[in-house]
């Protein structure tokens, strides 16, 4: 029988801490603020990736709240900030990760991104664009592993719609690693106290970090939330 996976409900408090210890704290300020170009002094190609849907950018003050409460981007705001009730996770596998209590059933779903299917914009063998856009997660300009294929939300018996571009320029999401022989987990669902609304967040700690997180309001997709190169 497949062991469950060890969700790892302290590495956020940990990174948080190994940031300020290193003081990376204004770094992570400014990038989550918007104030340097992420990543852009690192890297001798364009970078096409948008900041629309970084935390930085949210208006609604209480998924801010909310958001800060467990993301790194987020690290400026997040003092103060209780940790929110989470699902459990249910199962997990290669290529899926499912989250489920008595009302909410959460699963995301990989695939293998192939290259051949796509119109893939290089330069100097770095990949900018994939299918005329920017592109989220792995190392820029690597051509990607996988892609997310699906993300399914069953609260009660209705299916939350999740459109597909909410997730078709996210790659290389990461499901579980081992540590100590453990398998844990960085991601989670995590529930507001409002009751009305919860967010699915994924993390991944390399290449500077990048989060994904879906933010779905009664029974509704809302929004999506994309960071990335903030840990420095």
């Amino acid at each position: 029988m497949r062991k469950l996976i060890d969700l790892d409900l302290g590495y956020r408090l940990d990174v948080r801490r190994h940031l300020l210890l290193l003081g990376r704290r204004l770094p992570v300020l400014l990038l989550a603020l918007g104030a340097l170009p992420a990543m852009a002094q690192d890297l001798d190609y364009p970078d096409f990736r948008s900041k629309k849907d970084n935390f930085a950018k949210i208006r609604d003050q209480d998924i801010r709240n909310d958001v800060a409460s467990f993301s790194l981007a987020a690290l400026d705001e997040s003092i103060g900030k209780p940790q929110l009730q989470q699902l459990p996770v249910k199962d997990f596998g290669l290529n899926f990760e499912t989250f489920q209590n008595d009302n909410i059933l959460v699963t995301i779903r990989t695939g293998i991104f192939s290259p051949a299917k796509h119109k893939l914009m290089m330069s100097d063998q770095h990949l900018l664009r994939i299918d005329g856009h920017p592109y989220y997660g792995g190392n820029y300009g690597d051509i990607p592993h996988t892609t997310i294929e699906s993300v399914t939300v069953v609260v009660g018996k209705d299916t939350v719609a999740i459109p597909a571009t909410a997730y078709n320029d996210l790659f290389d999401a990461k499901f579980s690693y081992s540590e100590n022989g453990a398998t844990r987990s960085r991601n989670g669902v995590f529930l507001s106290n409002d009751k009305h609304t919860f967010y699915i967040y994924m993390f991944d700690i390399n290449n500077k970090g990048v989060e994904y997180t879906w933010v779905i309001r009664d029974k509704q997709y809302l929004r999506r939330i994309v960071d990335f190169g903030f840990i420095q």
